[in-house]
Protein backbone atom coordinates (compact mmCIF):
# COMPACT_ATOMS: atom_id res chain seq x y z
CA UNK A 1 0.00 0.00 0.00
CA UNK A 2 1.26 3.24 -0.81
CA UNK A 3 1.37 5.85 1.93
CA UNK A 4 1.81 10.05 1.71
CA UNK A 5 1.56 12.87 3.71
CA UNK A 6 -0.38 16.40 3.72
CA UNK A 7 -1.15 19.09 6.75
CA UNK A 8 -5.20 19.12 5.17
CA UNK A 9 -7.26 16.51 3.58
CA UNK A 10 -10.20 17.81 2.09
CA UNK A 11 -13.52 14.78 1.40
CA UNK A 12 -15.77 16.79 -1.18
CA UNK A 13 -15.05 18.78 -4.18
CA UNK A 14 -18.42 21.17 -4.10
CA UNK A 15 -18.25 24.43 -2.84
CA UNK A 16 -17.73 24.32 0.81
CA UNK A 17 -14.32 21.89 0.13
CA UNK A 18 -13.70 24.28 -2.84
CA UNK A 19 -14.11 27.50 -0.75
CA UNK A 20 -12.21 25.75 2.62
CA UNK A 21 -9.27 24.24 0.66
CA UNK A 22 -8.62 27.96 -1.17
CA UNK A 23 -9.02 29.68 2.48
CA UNK A 24 -6.68 27.06 4.22
CA UNK A 25 -3.93 27.31 1.43
CA UNK A 26 -3.97 30.84 1.88
CA UNK A 27 -1.66 29.80 5.36
CA UNK A 28 0.64 28.41 3.03
CA UNK A 29 -0.50 24.75 3.96
CA UNK A 30 -0.37 22.19 1.33
CA UNK A 31 -3.95 20.95 0.69
CA UNK A 32 -5.19 17.78 -0.59
CA UNK A 33 -8.67 17.68 -2.34
CA UNK A 34 -10.16 13.82 -2.79
CA UNK A 35 -13.53 13.70 -4.97
CA UNK A 36 -15.08 10.81 -6.19
CA UNK A 37 -16.11 12.07 -9.38
CA UNK A 38 -14.79 14.93 -11.76
CA UNK A 39 -13.75 18.25 -9.90
CA UNK A 40 -16.98 20.34 -10.37
CA UNK A 41 -19.91 17.45 -9.89
CA UNK A 42 -21.32 17.83 -6.60
CA UNK A 43 -24.67 18.72 -4.87
CA UNK A 44 -23.79 22.09 -5.11
CA UNK A 45 -23.97 22.38 -8.88
CA UNK A 46 -27.08 21.91 -8.86
CA UNK A 47 -28.38 24.56 -6.19
CA UNK A 48 -30.75 26.88 -8.99
CA UNK A 49 -31.75 29.46 -6.44
CA UNK A 50 -29.83 31.21 -5.19
CA UNK A 51 -28.01 31.83 -1.96
CA UNK A 52 -29.41 33.95 1.29
CA UNK A 53 -27.17 37.34 2.20
CA UNK A 54 -28.00 39.89 4.50
CA UNK A 55 -26.05 42.70 2.67
CA UNK A 56 -25.29 45.77 5.00
CA UNK A 57 -26.73 48.19 2.20
CA UNK A 58 -29.93 46.09 1.33
CA UNK A 59 -31.85 48.61 3.53
CA UNK A 60 -34.89 46.42 3.37
CA UNK A 61 -33.47 43.31 5.29
CA UNK A 62 -31.41 43.07 8.57
CA UNK A 63 -29.96 39.76 10.98
CA UNK A 64 -32.81 40.09 12.86
CA UNK A 65 -35.25 39.57 9.92
CA UNK A 66 -33.66 36.42 8.66
CA UNK A 67 -33.11 34.85 11.58
CA UNK A 68 -36.53 35.25 12.61
CA UNK A 69 -37.31 33.70 9.11
CA UNK A 70 -34.98 30.78 9.66
CA UNK A 71 -35.86 29.78 13.18
CA UNK A 72 -39.42 29.79 12.05
CA UNK A 73 -38.90 27.62 9.33
CA UNK A 74 -36.66 25.28 11.44
CA UNK A 75 -39.96 24.25 13.33
CA UNK A 76 -38.28 25.17 16.66
CA UNK A 77 -35.18 22.72 16.29
CA UNK A 78 -32.98 25.93 15.12
CA UNK A 79 -30.22 26.68 17.42
CA UNK A 80 -30.33 30.61 17.78
CA UNK A 81 -26.60 31.37 18.13
CA UNK A 82 -25.65 29.36 14.97
CA UNK A 83 -28.35 31.02 13.34
CA UNK A 84 -26.93 34.85 14.65
CA UNK A 85 -23.36 33.48 13.48
CA UNK A 86 -23.85 32.49 10.31
CA UNK A 87 -26.64 35.31 9.62
CA UNK A 88 -23.95 38.12 10.47
CA UNK A 89 -21.07 36.62 8.53
CA UNK A 90 -22.93 36.77 5.22
CA UNK A 91 -22.17 40.25 3.64
CA UNK A 92 -18.30 39.49 4.46
CA UNK A 93 -18.44 36.24 2.86
CA UNK A 94 -19.95 37.29 -0.39
CA UNK A 95 -17.46 40.23 -0.79
CA UNK A 96 -14.29 37.17 -0.22
CA UNK A 97 -16.26 35.04 -2.41
CA UNK A 98 -15.82 37.94 -5.48
CA UNK A 99 -12.04 37.73 -4.68
CA UNK A 100 -12.04 34.39 -6.25
CA UNK A 101 -14.20 34.96 -8.96
CA UNK A 102 -17.46 34.22 -8.33
CA UNK A 103 -20.10 36.67 -9.16
CA UNK A 104 -23.97 36.90 -8.89
CA UNK A 105 -26.16 38.75 -11.12
CA UNK A 106 -26.11 42.42 -10.84
CA UNK A 107 -27.99 45.04 -12.35
CA UNK A 108 -27.83 47.83 -14.83
CA UNK A 109 -26.13 50.36 -11.73
CA UNK A 110 -23.92 47.26 -10.80
CA UNK A 111 -25.97 46.38 -8.05
CA UNK A 112 -26.95 42.57 -7.30
CA UNK A 113 -30.10 41.60 -8.13
CA UNK A 114 -31.67 40.41 -5.31
CA UNK A 115 -35.03 37.60 -5.36
CA UNK A 116 -37.39 36.08 -2.54
CA UNK A 117 -38.32 32.60 -1.77
CA UNK A 118 -40.87 30.70 -0.25
CA UNK A 119 -40.85 31.72 4.15
CA UNK A 120 -38.96 35.14 3.21
CA UNK A 121 -39.53 38.02 4.73
CA UNK A 122 -38.09 40.28 2.08
CA UNK A 123 -35.74 39.86 -1.26
CA UNK A 124 -32.11 38.85 0.13
CA UNK A 125 -31.59 35.77 -2.46
CA UNK A 126 -28.39 36.58 -4.79
CA UNK A 127 -28.35 34.41 -7.86
CA UNK A 128 -26.25 33.48 -10.63
CA UNK A 129 -26.66 33.17 -14.33
CA UNK A 130 -30.79 33.57 -13.35
CA UNK A 131 -31.24 29.97 -12.69
CA UNK A 132 -27.53 28.45 -12.40
CA UNK A 133 -26.20 29.95 -8.60
CA UNK A 134 -24.58 26.59 -8.10
CA UNK A 135 -23.28 26.09 -10.90
CA UNK A 136 -21.83 28.97 -11.66
CA UNK A 137 -20.07 29.41 -8.13
CA UNK A 138 -19.00 25.91 -8.58
CA UNK A 139 -17.08 26.85 -11.43
CA UNK A 140 -15.14 29.83 -10.54
CA UNK A 141 -14.37 27.77 -7.18
CA UNK A 142 -13.17 25.29 -9.37
CA UNK A 143 -10.94 27.40 -11.37
CA UNK A 144 -9.72 29.14 -8.48
CA UNK A 145 -8.32 25.60 -7.12
CA UNK A 146 -6.85 24.21 -10.25
CA UNK A 147 -4.52 27.45 -10.21
CA UNK A 148 -3.71 27.21 -6.72
CA UNK A 149 0.05 25.08 -6.33
CA UNK A 150 -0.92 24.79 -2.49
CA UNK A 151 -3.86 22.17 -3.42
CA UNK A 152 -3.34 18.60 -5.01
CA UNK A 153 -6.89 17.56 -6.07
CA UNK A 154 -7.17 13.85 -6.56
CA UNK A 155 -10.58 13.03 -8.59
CA UNK A 156 -12.38 9.71 -8.85
CA UNK A 157 -10.58 8.51 -5.78
CA UNK A 158 -13.16 7.31 -2.88
CA UNK A 159 -12.25 7.40 0.53
CA UNK A 160 -13.35 4.45 2.36
CA UNK A 161 -12.52 4.76 5.81
CA UNK A 162 -10.74 7.38 8.04
CA UNK A 163 -7.93 6.31 10.70
CA UNK A 164 -8.94 7.05 14.45
CA UNK A 165 -7.52 5.83 17.43
CA UNK A 166 -8.39 7.18 21.04
CA UNK A 167 -10.74 9.19 19.38
CA UNK A 168 -8.70 11.26 17.16
CA UNK A 169 -8.64 11.08 13.51
CA UNK A 170 -5.08 10.65 11.95
CA UNK A 171 -6.04 10.27 8.05
CA UNK A 172 -7.94 8.43 5.59
CA UNK A 173 -7.94 5.64 3.36
CA UNK A 174 -8.59 6.11 -0.39
CA UNK A 175 -9.31 4.16 -3.24
CA UNK A 176 -7.93 5.15 -6.25
CA UNK A 177 -7.08 3.78 -9.78
CA UNK A 178 -8.12 0.39 -7.95
CA UNK A 179 -5.67 0.92 -5.43
CA UNK A 180 -5.80 1.52 -1.95
CA UNK A 181 -3.60 4.61 -0.32
CA UNK A 182 -3.13 5.74 3.25
CA UNK A 183 -3.00 9.32 3.66
CA UNK A 184 -1.96 10.72 6.99
CA UNK A 185 -2.89 14.47 8.00
CA UNK A 186 -3.64 16.01 11.64
CA UNK A 187 -6.62 17.92 9.61
CA UNK A 188 -9.52 15.98 7.79
CA UNK A 189 -12.40 18.00 6.77
CA UNK A 190 -15.44 16.01 5.63
CA UNK A 191 -17.70 18.01 2.81
CA UNK A 192 -19.13 15.22 1.23
CA UNK A 193 -22.36 16.78 0.41
CA UNK A 194 -26.35 15.17 0.92
CA UNK A 195 -27.75 11.70 1.06
CA UNK A 196 -30.71 12.13 -2.24
CA UNK A 197 -29.55 8.81 -3.68
CA UNK A 198 -31.37 6.67 -1.16
CA UNK A 199 -34.50 7.65 -2.18
CA UNK A 200 -36.34 6.54 -5.65
CA UNK A 201 -37.20 10.14 -6.60
CA UNK A 202 -34.36 12.77 -5.54
CA UNK A 203 -32.89 15.93 -7.26
CA UNK A 204 -29.34 15.04 -5.92
CA UNK A 205 -26.62 13.91 -8.41
CA UNK A 206 -25.53 10.09 -8.67
CA UNK A 207 -23.29 10.78 -6.10
CA UNK A 208 -25.10 11.90 -3.30
CA UNK A 209 -24.79 8.19 -1.43
CA UNK A 210 -24.21 9.45 2.41
CA UNK A 211 -20.58 8.64 2.35
CA UNK A 212 -19.25 11.30 4.92
CA UNK A 213 -22.25 10.77 7.17
CA UNK A 214 -21.27 6.73 6.77
CA UNK A 215 -17.50 7.57 7.12
CA UNK A 216 -17.87 9.39 10.40
CA UNK A 217 -20.21 7.28 12.10
CA UNK A 218 -17.81 4.26 11.37
CA UNK A 219 -15.33 6.65 13.22
CA UNK A 220 -17.55 7.23 16.11
CA UNK A 221 -18.85 10.34 15.41
CA UNK A 222 -21.62 12.13 17.05
CA UNK A 223 -24.62 12.43 14.61
CA UNK A 224 -27.62 14.36 14.90
CA UNK A 225 -31.30 15.05 14.01
CA UNK A 226 -30.97 12.06 11.16
CA UNK A 227 -34.78 11.67 10.80
CA UNK A 228 -35.06 14.86 9.09
CA UNK A 229 -34.52 14.83 4.99
CA UNK A 230 -36.02 17.81 3.35
CA UNK A 231 -38.45 17.00 0.45
CA UNK A 232 -38.43 19.39 -2.24
CA UNK A 233 -41.97 20.13 -3.67
CA UNK A 234 -41.43 20.83 -7.24
CA UNK A 235 -38.41 18.58 -9.29
CA UNK A 236 -39.74 17.83 -12.99
CA UNK A 237 -41.95 14.51 -13.34
CA UNK A 238 -39.64 12.79 -15.68
CA UNK A 239 -37.26 9.87 -15.10
CA UNK A 240 -34.90 10.15 -17.74
CA UNK A 241 -32.14 10.35 -15.67
CA UNK A 242 -30.11 9.46 -12.08
CA UNK A 243 -31.90 11.84 -10.63
CA UNK A 244 -34.83 14.55 -11.27
CA UNK A 245 -34.56 18.14 -12.68
CA UNK A 246 -35.12 20.77 -9.97
CA UNK A 247 -37.77 23.30 -10.46
CA UNK A 248 -36.19 25.98 -8.25
CA UNK A 249 -38.30 27.58 -5.61
CA UNK A 250 -37.48 31.20 -6.74
CA UNK A 251 -40.47 30.24 -9.98
CA UNK A 252 -42.70 30.26 -7.10
CA UNK A 253 -41.16 33.15 -5.32
CA UNK A 254 -41.56 35.36 -8.35
CA UNK A 255 -45.04 34.50 -8.42
CA UNK A 256 -45.54 30.63 -10.35
CA UNK A 257 -48.72 28.87 -9.04
CA UNK A 258 -49.24 25.06 -8.42
CA UNK A 259 -52.73 23.50 -9.82
CA UNK A 260 -53.99 20.38 -11.39
CA UNK A 261 -54.49 19.31 -14.60
CA UNK A 262 -57.69 21.92 -14.86
CA UNK A 263 -55.77 24.68 -13.83
CA UNK A 264 -57.38 24.76 -10.31
CA UNK A 265 -55.01 26.16 -7.76
CA UNK A 266 -54.97 24.22 -4.50
CA UNK A 267 -52.52 25.14 -2.38
CA UNK A 268 -55.17 27.75 -0.46
CA UNK A 269 -56.72 24.61 0.80
CA UNK A 270 -53.39 23.90 2.83
CA UNK A 271 -51.66 26.78 4.01
CA UNK A 272 -52.67 30.89 4.35
CA UNK A 273 -49.33 31.64 2.55
CA UNK A 274 -50.44 29.10 -0.54
CA UNK A 275 -47.16 28.41 -2.83
CA UNK A 276 -45.08 30.21 -0.27
CA UNK A 277 -45.24 28.06 2.87
CA UNK A 278 -42.31 26.59 3.89
CA UNK A 279 -41.01 23.80 1.82
CA UNK A 280 -42.58 20.36 4.04
CA UNK A 281 -46.08 21.80 3.51
CA UNK A 282 -45.81 22.24 0.28
CA UNK A 283 -44.18 19.07 -0.22
CA UNK A 284 -47.27 17.43 1.49
CA UNK A 285 -50.27 19.58 0.05
CA UNK A 286 -48.50 18.79 -3.63
CA UNK A 287 -48.46 14.64 -2.49
CA UNK A 288 -51.65 14.71 -0.84
CA UNK A 289 -53.24 16.40 -4.19
CA UNK A 290 -51.28 13.62 -6.42
CA UNK A 291 -52.93 10.89 -3.73
CA UNK A 292 -56.10 12.11 -4.23
CA UNK A 293 -56.16 12.61 -7.82
CA UNK A 294 -54.32 9.32 -8.50
CA UNK A 295 -52.11 10.85 -10.65
CA UNK A 296 -48.03 11.45 -10.34
CA UNK A 297 -47.69 14.85 -10.46
CA UNK A 298 -49.43 18.13 -9.81
CA UNK A 299 -48.69 21.16 -12.26
CA UNK A 300 -46.76 24.57 -11.72
CA UNK A 301 -48.18 27.39 -13.65
CA UNK A 302 -45.71 29.88 -14.54
CA UNK A 303 -47.16 31.48 -17.43
CA UNK A 304 -48.54 34.60 -16.00
CA UNK A 305 -44.97 36.12 -15.22
CA UNK A 306 -44.43 36.96 -18.88
CA UNK A 307 -42.34 35.44 -21.48
CA UNK A 308 -39.63 38.13 -21.22
CA UNK A 309 -39.07 37.65 -17.43
CA UNK A 310 -39.07 33.86 -17.55
CA UNK A 311 -36.86 33.61 -20.59
CA UNK A 312 -33.95 35.92 -18.65
CA UNK A 313 -34.70 34.70 -14.92
CA UNK A 314 -34.82 31.05 -15.75
CA UNK A 315 -33.11 30.31 -18.65
CA UNK A 316 -31.60 27.06 -17.71
CA UNK A 317 -35.26 25.56 -16.33
CA UNK A 318 -36.53 26.96 -19.67
CA UNK A 319 -33.97 25.02 -21.73
CA UNK A 320 -34.64 21.51 -19.81
CA UNK A 321 -38.60 22.49 -20.08
CA UNK A 322 -38.25 22.18 -23.43
CA UNK A 323 -36.50 19.11 -23.81
CA UNK A 324 -39.30 17.70 -22.54
CA UNK A 325 -41.93 19.49 -25.37
CA UNK A 326 -42.79 21.87 -22.41
CA UNK A 327 -42.84 25.80 -23.16
CA UNK A 328 -43.03 27.54 -19.74
CA UNK A 329 -44.18 30.34 -21.08
CA UNK A 330 -47.04 28.68 -22.65
CA UNK A 331 -47.48 25.35 -20.75
CA UNK A 332 -48.30 23.90 -17.59
CA UNK A 333 -45.24 22.06 -15.81
CA UNK A 334 -45.30 18.95 -14.42
CA UNK A 335 -43.83 18.61 -10.99
CA UNK A 336 -43.98 16.42 -7.96
CA UNK A 337 -41.47 16.23 -4.45
CA UNK A 338 -38.24 14.34 -4.78
CA UNK A 339 -35.47 14.31 -1.65
CA UNK A 340 -33.45 16.97 -2.11
CA UNK A 341 -31.50 18.29 1.22
CA UNK A 342 -30.37 16.68 5.06
CA UNK A 343 -31.19 18.91 7.58
CA UNK A 344 -29.32 16.09 9.51
CA UNK A 345 -25.64 15.02 9.60
CA UNK A 346 -22.35 14.92 11.46
CA UNK A 347 -22.83 17.20 15.07
CA UNK A 348 -20.40 20.11 15.04
CA UNK A 349 -19.68 23.23 16.23
CA UNK A 350 -18.86 26.46 14.56
CA UNK A 351 -15.79 25.45 14.20
CA UNK A 352 -16.88 22.19 11.96
CA UNK A 353 -15.22 20.21 14.73
CA UNK A 354 -17.06 16.98 15.52
CA UNK A 355 -17.04 15.01 18.83
CA UNK A 356 -13.66 13.42 17.28
CA UNK A 357 -10.30 14.97 17.47
CA UNK A 358 -8.88 16.42 14.49
CA UNK A 359 -11.96 15.67 12.36
CA UNK A 360 -14.15 18.48 11.28
CA UNK A 361 -17.50 18.56 9.09
CA UNK A 362 -18.68 21.19 6.80
CA UNK A 363 -21.60 21.76 4.31
CA UNK A 364 -24.63 19.36 3.66
CA UNK A 365 -22.64 16.53 6.00
CA UNK A 366 -22.64 18.46 9.19
CA UNK A 367 -25.47 19.31 11.49
CA UNK A 368 -24.65 22.83 12.70
CA UNK A 369 -28.60 23.60 14.13
CA UNK A 370 -28.71 26.37 11.49
CA UNK A 371 -31.32 24.46 9.70
CA UNK A 372 -33.49 22.40 12.12
CA UNK A 373 -36.75 20.53 11.46
CA UNK A 374 -36.94 22.44 7.77
CA UNK A 375 -34.03 23.96 5.84
CA UNK A 376 -35.06 28.14 4.68
CA UNK A 377 -34.51 27.92 1.25
CA UNK A 378 -31.38 29.14 -0.05
CA UNK A 379 -29.26 29.15 3.51
CA UNK A 380 -27.86 26.06 2.18
CA UNK A 381 -25.09 27.68 0.10
CA UNK A 382 -24.91 30.36 2.88
CA UNK A 383 -24.18 27.35 5.37
CA UNK A 384 -21.52 25.84 3.10
CA UNK A 385 -19.67 29.27 2.82
CA UNK A 386 -19.87 30.82 5.86
CA UNK A 387 -18.70 27.10 7.64
CA UNK A 388 -16.04 26.57 5.50
CA UNK A 389 -14.74 30.06 6.11
CA UNK A 390 -14.55 29.25 10.11
CA UNK A 391 -13.16 25.97 9.79
CA UNK A 392 -10.27 27.54 8.12
CA UNK A 393 -9.58 30.67 10.62
CA UNK A 394 -10.04 28.65 13.40
CA UNK A 395 -7.71 25.13 12.68
CA UNK A 396 -4.76 25.10 14.89
CA UNK A 397 -1.41 25.06 13.51
CA UNK A 398 -0.89 22.39 11.41
CA UNK A 399 2.11 19.31 11.71
CA UNK A 400 2.91 17.71 8.92
CA UNK A 401 4.32 14.95 10.54
CA UNK A 402 3.88 11.63 9.90
CA UNK A 403 1.65 9.94 12.44
CA UNK A 404 2.05 6.35 13.32
CA UNK A 405 -1.44 5.38 12.99
CA UNK A 406 -2.38 1.68 13.41
CA UNK A 407 -3.53 0.50 9.93
CA UNK A 408 -7.00 -1.29 9.00
CA UNK A 409 -5.72 -4.81 7.89
CA UNK A 410 -8.00 -5.95 5.31
CA UNK A 411 -7.14 -2.92 3.10
CA UNK A 412 -3.42 -3.50 3.17
CA UNK A 413 -3.98 -7.25 1.53
CA UNK A 414 -7.26 -6.92 -0.36
CA UNK A 415 -9.10 -9.86 -0.84
CA UNK A 416 -11.73 -10.36 -3.49
CA UNK A 417 -15.29 -10.36 -2.30
CA UNK A 418 -18.14 -11.91 -3.78
CA UNK A 419 -19.75 -9.82 -6.19
CA UNK A 420 -23.29 -8.76 -5.63
CA UNK A 421 -25.98 -7.02 -8.19
CA UNK A 422 -24.96 -3.46 -6.90
CA UNK A 423 -27.90 -1.36 -9.17
CA UNK A 424 -30.48 -4.18 -8.33
CA UNK A 425 -29.99 -3.79 -4.33
CA UNK A 426 -30.05 0.18 -4.47
CA UNK A 427 -33.15 0.37 -6.40
CA UNK A 428 -34.66 -1.73 -3.59
CA UNK A 429 -33.15 0.30 -0.85
CA UNK A 430 -34.37 3.25 -2.84
CA UNK A 431 -37.96 2.15 -3.34
CA UNK A 432 -37.76 0.98 0.71
CA UNK A 433 -36.46 4.24 1.68
CA UNK A 434 -39.56 6.18 -0.55
CA UNK A 435 -42.05 4.15 0.37
CA UNK A 436 -41.37 3.55 4.07
CA UNK A 437 -39.37 6.64 5.70
CA UNK A 438 -40.77 9.24 2.51
CA UNK A 439 -42.56 12.44 2.87
CA UNK A 440 -45.63 10.40 5.48
CA UNK A 441 -44.30 7.99 7.86
CA UNK A 442 -45.62 5.51 10.48
CA UNK A 443 -44.09 3.13 12.60
CA UNK A 444 -45.43 -0.13 10.47
CA UNK A 445 -43.94 1.95 7.27
CA UNK A 446 -40.69 2.33 8.92
CA UNK A 447 -40.68 -1.15 10.77
CA UNK A 448 -41.23 -2.43 6.82
CA UNK A 449 -38.39 -0.57 5.70
CA UNK A 450 -36.24 -1.67 8.71
CA UNK A 451 -36.80 -5.30 7.80
CA UNK A 452 -36.32 -4.95 4.24
CA UNK A 453 -32.96 -2.91 4.79
CA UNK A 454 -32.09 -5.76 6.78
CA UNK A 455 -32.45 -8.87 4.26
CA UNK A 456 -30.58 -6.22 1.59
CA UNK A 457 -27.71 -6.01 4.45
CA UNK A 458 -27.99 -10.33 4.59
CA UNK A 459 -27.21 -10.01 0.33
CA UNK A 460 -24.66 -7.82 0.18
CA UNK A 461 -22.65 -9.04 3.55
CA UNK A 462 -19.73 -6.19 2.91
CA UNK A 463 -19.74 -4.34 6.19
CA UNK A 464 -16.40 -3.48 5.80
CA UNK A 465 -13.94 -4.21 2.29
CA UNK A 466 -16.07 -3.91 -0.87
CA UNK A 467 -14.89 -4.41 -4.02
CA UNK A 468 -15.55 -1.38 -5.92
CA UNK A 469 -16.77 2.40 -5.42
CA UNK A 470 -19.89 1.25 -6.22
CA UNK A 471 -20.56 -1.50 -3.51
CA UNK A 472 -19.40 1.76 -0.99
CA UNK A 473 -21.62 3.13 -1.70
CA UNK A 474 -23.78 1.11 -1.08
CA UNK A 475 -22.43 -0.14 1.76
CA UNK A 476 -22.46 3.65 2.98
CA UNK A 477 -26.09 3.66 1.76
CA UNK A 478 -27.60 1.07 3.78
CA UNK A 479 -25.74 2.63 7.20
CA UNK A 480 -27.36 5.72 6.82
CA UNK A 481 -30.78 4.52 5.53
CA UNK A 482 -30.59 2.12 8.81
CA UNK A 483 -29.87 5.25 10.69
CA UNK A 484 -32.38 7.62 9.11
CA UNK A 485 -35.19 5.02 9.91
CA UNK A 486 -34.35 4.47 12.98
CA UNK A 487 -33.94 7.88 13.94
CA UNK A 488 -37.29 8.62 12.54
CA UNK A 489 -39.04 5.50 14.75
CA UNK A 490 -37.84 7.48 17.59
CA UNK A 491 -39.28 10.87 16.85
CA UNK A 492 -42.51 10.07 18.00
CA UNK A 493 -44.21 13.61 16.85
CA UNK A 494 -44.86 15.50 13.36
CA UNK A 495 -41.97 18.25 13.22
CA UNK A 496 -41.05 19.88 10.00
CA UNK A 497 -40.15 17.62 7.67
CA UNK A 498 -40.53 14.58 9.79
CA UNK A 499 -44.26 13.51 9.34
CA UNK A 500 -45.91 11.02 11.33
CA UNK A 501 -49.03 9.90 10.41
CA UNK A 502 -49.56 8.08 13.52
CA UNK A 503 -48.20 11.29 15.68
CA UNK A 504 -49.45 14.60 13.85
CA UNK A 505 -49.08 16.31 16.85
CA UNK A 506 -45.61 18.57 17.25
CA UNK A 507 -44.80 17.57 20.55
CA UNK A 508 -44.54 21.14 23.05
CA UNK A 509 -40.75 19.82 24.31
CA UNK A 510 -38.30 20.42 21.76
CA UNK A 511 -35.44 18.06 21.41
CA UNK A 512 -32.31 16.90 19.25
CA UNK A 513 -31.74 13.04 18.78
CA UNK A 514 -28.40 12.34 18.77
CA UNK A 515 -26.54 8.66 17.37
CA UNK A 516 -22.73 7.76 17.71
CA UNK A 517 -21.74 3.86 17.16
CA UNK A 518 -19.67 4.25 20.13
CA UNK A 519 -22.81 4.46 22.16
CA UNK A 520 -24.57 1.89 20.28
CA UNK A 521 -28.04 3.43 21.39
CA UNK A 522 -30.08 6.30 20.66
CA UNK A 523 -30.58 9.09 22.96
CA UNK A 524 -32.73 12.26 23.34
CA UNK A 525 -30.83 15.21 24.55
CA UNK A 526 -31.66 18.87 24.77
Amino acid sequence: MKYSNYSTVIIGGGIAGLYAALKISEKNNKVLLITKSELGESNSRYAQGGMVAVLKNNKADSVESHVSDTIKAGAGLSELSTVKFISENSDNVVKDLLKFGVEFDRDEDGNFKLTKEAAHSVRRILHADGDATGREMELALCKAVRENKNITVFENTTAVDLLVEDNTCGGVIILKEDSYETIYSNTVIVASGGIGQLYKYTTNPSGATGDGVSLCYRAGADLQDLEFVQFHPTALAFDDEENRFLISEAVRGEGAKLCDESGYEFMGEYHEKRELAPRDIVARANFSQMKKNDTSHVYLNATGLGKEKLLTRFPNIAKKCSEHGIDITKDFIPVAPAAHYFMGGVKTNLKGETSVKNLYAIGEVSSTGLHGANRLASNSLLECVVCAYSVSENLPNINTEKKDFPQIKYYENPTTQTSVNVKSLKTDLQNLMWSGAGIYRTEQSLNTAIEGLNKITKEFDHADFCNSKEEYELRNMLTVSKLIVNSALRRKESRGAHYRLDYPNTNEKCEHSLISKNKGEYSFVK
